[in-house]
């Protein structure tokens, strides 16, 4: 039987590591999948040969528009990245026949409903597996071993830059824009960190996740976001002192209402596994009614761990070759007609634990009035550290945990207290979730 002839759009990182992880583990990979894969053909401006060893045996050029068209070429393998022209190339590959494997969290993010609906009419897969953490197989767990299970919900440490900032932060005590500088020079971050630490990045995995967990189409224009950049090394030493430590989580649950869908810092519990994934290392919890909490974790990133899905995709997708279109896993986990557009909460309907801090006059009374207001929009307090300021100091700070309230009671809360004269600059709130898993 001729081997199957996978065709690269990117030589660079995952690129790279795909070509040789493909080359160097060929007799291994051909016993899984039945039959030999090759890489017959590359695009790509750049590249290191030096390190892709036998790269010059096989056919390199620069027009990756050449290459979808290309008759020879059964399966097209997209690590450009971003949104365009990777969109419109794997539209063509889809409109050629081939199948497709790509690494590219934002175009499925982004784009992902039309491109299975064409793949779908074109009887073609698309397998998607390294968009989310990397070398974790997660999309394989959600889509295929937890199939018998309703997902209650899911949570993850799913960038690994934030992740490493974070940790840094808390083991060495150091401040967010000198950890961000050296994660930069580590090559963690790039020269523009938004998509990390501002959360986009996380924000298109947990899109992917969500869909994949409930059944609903991808939506990421409904998922909110905010970043890691206002946290202080204050927050995580507070945060230690209460028993819990600050993750940057994607977090997406299943309620009445509706489906939340959310990436923010979050305070966690110390004792659970999770709250112990540190560096760059990724995670992701998922609670589900029949089997109960299970724990992903592995390299969220890196030449090889992401080699490693995209290879495992092309394994899948060459196994199933000969198989009736109507019999394979569906892209998004659920059968194409049963994807169901639950409404997904707006974020003021989300119902949460808070972790307050405010500066305050250092003056009898103040905790009063900021209790009174707590009070009054129904909000419990769990629990109140203060830290007396030093001599000749006239501010202190006050950290309060709260109870579980709707976001939108802790909004109104929050703007009455700021309006306060005792208080001093903006409330810093972190929201904080327990994890549990009964």
């Amino acid at each position: 039987m001729n081997p199957v002839k996978v065709g690269l759009l990117g030589l660079g990182t995952v690129g790279g590591g795909t070509f040789n992880v493909l080359s160097r583990n060929a007799d291994e990979i051909s016993r899984r999948a039945g039959r030999g894969i090759v890489v017959s053909h590359a695009a790509a401006r750049e590249y290191d040969a030096g390190g892709l060893p036998g790269i010059d045996g096989i056919d390199v050029g620069d027009d990756a528009f050449a290459l979808v068209q290309n008759p020879d070429v059964d399966i097209i393998v997209e690590l450009i990245g971003g949104y365009e022209p990777a969109r419109e190339l794997v539209l063509q590959a889809i409109a050629n026949g081939k199948h497709v494997v790509t690494a590219n969290k934002a175009l499925i993010a982004m784009h992902g409903n039309e491109i299975f609906a064409a793949a779908q009419d074109k009887g073609v897969m698309v397998a998607f597996e390294a968009a989310v953490a990397g070398g974790i197989p997660i999309i394989k767990a959600l889509r295929e071993g937890l199939s018998a299970n309703r997902i209650e919900w899911l949570t993850g440490i799913i960038n690994g830059t934030g992740n490493f900032i974070l940790t840094e932060m808390r083991d060495k005590g150091r401040d967010f824009s000198d950890v961000l500088k050296e994660a930069q020079a580590l090559g963690y971050a790039e020269a523009d960190p938004t998509f990390d630490v501002e959360g986009i990045d996380a924000a298109h995995k947990l899109t992917i996740l969500a869909s994949i967990a409930f059944g609903i189409p991808l939506q990421f224009d409904k998922v909110y976001t905010e970043g890691i950049s206002r946290i202080t090394r204050a927050d995580v030493t507070y945060a230690e002192a209460f028993g819990y430590r600050i993750k940057h989580l994607g977090y997406t649950r299943r309620t009445q209402q509706g489906i939340e869908m959310r990436v923010h810092p979050t305070l966690i519990p110390e004792r659970r596994l999770i709250a112990n994934v540190d560096g760059v290392m990724n995670a992701v919890l998922v609670n589900a009614d029949a089997v109960g909490p299970t724990l992903y974790y592995g390299a969220g990133a890196g030449s090889e761990p992401t080699a490693s899905a995209v290879v495992a995709d092309i394994v899948d997708i060459v196994r199933t070759l000969s198989c009736d279109p109507g019999n394979r896993v569906p892209h998004l986990a659920f059968q194409p007609d049963a994807i169901t557009d639950i409404p997904v909460l707006a974020m003021d309907d989300i119902e949460t634990a808070y972790y307050l801090r405010m500066q305050v006059s250092d003056k009898p009374g103040v905790m009063a009035e900021v209790a009174s207001i707590l009070g009054d929009g129904g909000i419990s307090i769990e629990a109140i550290l203060q830290k007396e300021p030093p001599a000749g100091v006239d501010q202190a700070s006050i950290i309060l945990l709260t109870h579980v309230v709707q976001e939108r009671q802790m909004n109104d809360a929050i703007e009455q207290i700021e309006a306060l004269e005792s208080i001093h600059g903006d409330i810093m709130r972190i929201r904080l979730e327990h994890l549990n898993c009964d």
